[in-house]
């Protein structure tokens, strides 16, 4: 019994870019520089098309991606959504120590 999945011809998801943020997109990698510095990142592993839209955003497109392939494409999107929230506000983790062995 063969199984047949079905196959998105195009999805896309769009990432606002904010005023105080430039983003370069060569290829695959994605570079985004803020007040609070520059990240880098390659998706070279994710067979999708990036591209900046203009100055405010970058279009994240895939095509003929099944199930998984679409799970990808929202994680891209959100990496590089994450990517200028790291350089506009950052991030801050604080680590809590506690000792407390079973009851």
């Amino acid at each position: 019994r063969s199984r047949v999945t079905m196959k998105t011809l195009s999805a896309q998801r769009r990432v606002a870019i904010p005023a105080k943020v430039t983003v370069e997109v060569k290829g695959r990698t994605v570079k985004v520089t803020g007040p609070r510095g520059s990240l880098e990142r390659s998706f070279d592993h994710i067979r999708c098309v990036i591209e900046a839209t203009g100055k405010r955003g970058v279009m994240v497109t895939m095509f003929s991606a099944d199930r998984r392939q679409l799970a990808c494409l929202r994680t891209v999107a959100t990496h590089i959504d994450n990517m200028v929230t790291g350089v506009t506000r950052g991030f801050l983790f604080k680590l809590r120590m506690a000792y407390s062995h079973f009851p």
